[in-house]
C-alpha cells in the first residue's frame, strides 16, 4: 500500500509543526518506530492518570470522587479528539515531507491508537493492565483484522491514522472485557 511520493523540503512553521506532531520526536528512532510511538501514548496516559491522582488527593475532601474521575476522563476524551484532528492534519501534510504515503516515521497514529485503547477503562490501572493494553494495541496494529487493513487505502492523513484508531478500539474493547472479568473474580 505504501507508495513513494516526491519528497519536498520543509518550508515554514506549519511544515515543521506537522513534522513535530507526526513524528513525536521518536519516529526516527531505529527498530520499530511504531512501538516507540505506542510508548509515547503510554507516557501520555500515565501522565493523565497521575494528574487524576493529584486531583483526587488535592480535592477529595471537597468534591465527590466519582465526579472528579468522570471530569478527568471527559477532559481526556476531548483532548484525545483534538489530538486526532491535529494528527490527521499533520500526517496529511507530512506525506510530501517524508516522501511516502504511509511513512514509518509518522507515529502520531500509534500515539492516538494507544490512547484510544485506554479510553475504555478507568484511570489508574495497575501495571499488568497497562502492559496488556500496550500489547493488545500492538497486536491489532500489526495483525490488522477486518476492517483495519482496508482503512489504509483512505487518502492522506486519514489513511495513515484510521487503521490505528480502529486498532485502538479493538484493543480497548478487549482490555475493557479483561478489566470487567478481573473485577468479578
Amino acid at each position: 500500500m505504501k507508495q513513494e511520493i516526491e519528497r519536498r523540503q520543509p518550508k515554514g512553521l506549519l511544515d515543521y509543526l506537522s513534522l513535530a506532531v507526526t513524528t513525536f520526536g521518536v519516529g526516527y528512532l531505529p527498530l520499530a518506530p511504531g512501538t516507540w510511538g505506542s510508548m509515547v501514548g503510554i507516557s501520555i496516559y500515565l501522565g493523565a492518570a497521575l494528574q487524576n491522582g493529584f486531583w483526587l488527593n488535592e480535592w477529595s475532601p471537597h468534591i465527590d470522587l466519582p465526579f472528579v474521575g468522570a471530569l478527568t476522563k471527559a477532559i481526556f476524551a476531548v483532548l484525545l479528539a483534538a489530538l486526532c484532528l491535529v494528527g490527521i492534519w499533520a500526517s496529511d501534510r507530512a506525506i510530501s515531507l517524508l516522501g511516502n504515503s504511509d511513512p514509518p516515521q509518522a507515529v502520531i497514529d500509534e500515539v492516538m491508537g494507544q490512547l484510544v485503547t485506554f479510553i475504555f477503562v478507568p484511570f489508574g490501572l495497575s501495571w499488568p493492565f497497562i502492559l496488556a493494553g500496550f500489547l493488545l494495541f500492538r497486536l491489532f496494529d500489526i495483525w490488522k483484522p477486518y476492517p483495519i487493513d482496508d482503512l489504509q487505502v483512505l487518502d492522506g492523513g486519514l489513511g495513515i491514522c484510521a487503521d490505528d484508531l480502529v486498532a485502538g478500539v479493538y484493543a480497548g474493547i478487549c482490555l475493557a472485557v479483561i478489566y470487567a472479568v478481573s473485577l468479578s473474580i
